[in-house]
């Protein structure tokens, strides 16, 4: 779409209000509405003006001044709206110098995107996340000075085979990690799992299936197809938006937080990457599981980086509930063709070259998907710069390692605290190309310690009384 063709829609299709959106610094997406006749042709570079000191991490009181630019090759129609909506993501511009603002998000990952251009060794990054999330009935959760709890429930709990339910309970709840695929009445979410698919279909979102997940109470994934890497970061916006706005309109709840429930398998969200070249994929050839010498070398970009990457791909203190050693989990500083707890894995049902790409693992759908991808990209081209070598693949059960082997492969830190000091002391890396900065490394960095780390540290666990209230 261009400006002109946007500004067409919205007479033909009777538009009756334009909604902005764009995402703040950890991910968050917010927007304001304008009425169609102040959308004119113009407004898509002159933009629109709002208080960026109001917007988590960005501006100061003193300079609070920012204007949004739509940009029309985003924009659909919303399918939640009452009234005829049309919403495009935009871009955030410094309304003194009309330069793009260092700290937003999109303007990160599209000059990641410029930077891999400028070195010559590709001219696209193609990114697949399969984001997963939960479905619940009921979520109430508070913290206070002398409480803290949280509770969430849903029809399909394991927990409630026991419950008395209105007309009876009528059983076929999934068993703690033993909801992978299971047909109705065991799954109870296929329609409105459907239902998601299709307005995202409507969107503008090619989606490829969609199933039950392996955790009880509802966990799901709709997988979507693989895409550039900035058009597919807009999309999981804008999937992330419809999967919440879908289950609210039928009394439910979805949430992206990766680990909600204790003993079930938690939300990830592998990332599956590619690079191209005049039309031609570059991780084809003729090495390991079929991969190319510069596809490896993506590869040991990724790992060198790891532990500093999740700090921007698992950025949450709730992350590392789910990336823990000893379970199903990618923690492990290895790759494999078929091993799901390595960190990279190179899916080999994906015979032919166009497909042929790297997973990344530890990823999961709370983070920043701009900032996110834009850290995936920039570790995997300083493999490929560097030629940084992965080492051997690790094809054997890295759960029964003799003690000498497994004591050779790194893990991935242990608390978003210990990621984000190792992100302090490793990300030269990120600063090439101008693509992050040194000030939104550190706004980052002092974000996330002191809004969550610190606060998360600060408060009694429920757990802590029943460890230590008879100490």
């Amino acid at each position: 779409m261009t400006p002109d063709q946007v500004l067409k829609q919205i007479k033909d299709d009777g538009i009756q209000m334009v909604d902005l959106r764009f995402v703040d610094f950890p991910g968050l997406t917010q927007h304001f509405s304008v009425l169609p006749r102040v959308l004119t042709a113009d407004k898509f570079q002159e933009g629109f003006g709002f208080d960026g000191s109001s917007i988590r991490g960005w501006r100061n009181i003193h300079e609070s001044d920012m204007l949004v630019i739509p940009d029309p090759e985003t924009s659909f129609i919303d399918p939640f709206f009452e009234h005829p909506t049309l919403v495009m993501m935009c871009d955030i511009l410094d309304p003194v110098t009309r330069e793009a603002y260092g700290r937003c998000p999109r303007t990160i990952l599209k000059k990641a995107v410029a930077h891999l251009q400028s070195t010559g060794v590709a001219d696209a990054a193609f990114f697949g996340p399969e984001a997963e999330f939960f479905i619940f009935d009921d979520v109430r959760f508070d913290t206070r000075e002398h409480e803290s709890f949280y509770y969430v429930d849903s029809i399909e709990g394991q927990w409630n085979t026991g419950r008395e339910e209105p007309g009876g309970n009528l059983g076929f709840k999934p068993r703690h990690k033993e909801g992978y695929f299971p047909t109705p009445p065991t799954d109870k979410f296929q329609d409105l799992r459907t239902e998601m698919v299709l307005n995202m279909e409507r969107c503008g979102i090619e989606v490829e299936m969609q199933h039950h997940e392996v955790a009880t109470a509802g966990q799901a994934e709709i997988d979507l197809k693989f895409d550039k890497i900035l058009r597919m970061a807009d999309r999981l916006v804008l999937y992330k938006y419809i999967v919440k706005n879908t289950a609210i309109r039928h009394g439910k709840t979805a949430t992206f937080m990766p680990k909600p429930l204790w003993n079930d398998n938690a939300s990830g969200m592998h990332v599956h990457q590619s690079l191209w070249k005049d039309g031609k994929p570059l991780f084809a050839g003729d090495g390991y599981a079929g991969f190319s010498e510069l596809g490896l070398h993506y590869i040991g970009g990724l790992l060198k980086h790891a532990k500093a990457l999740v700090a921007l791909t698992a950025p949450t203190t709730n992350s590392f509930k789910r990336l823990v050693p000893g379970f199903e989990a990618p923690v492990n500083l290895a790759y494999s063709s078929r091993n799901r707890s390595a960190c990279c894995r190179i899916p080999v049902y994906a015979s032919s070259p166009k497909s042929r790409r790297v997973e990344f693992r530890p990823p999961d759908p709370s983070c920043n998907p701009y900032l996110a991808f834009a850290g995936l990209l920039m570790a995997g081209l300083d493999g490929v710069l560097n030629k940084i070598h992965p080492g051997e693949p690790v094809d054997k059960d890295l759960y029964n390692l003799p003690p000498e082997e497994a004591a050779k492969i790194e893990q991935l830190p242990g608390s978003l605290a210990e990621a984000l000091d190792i992100l302090a002391g490793d990300h030269q890396w990120l600063l090439e190309g101008d693509v992050f900065s040194d000030d939104v490394i550190h706004t980052w960095l002092e974000y996330k310690r002191e809004n969550e780390v610190n606060e998360v540290n600060q408060r009694p666990h429920p757990y802590e009384f029943h460890l230590y209230y008879d100490v």
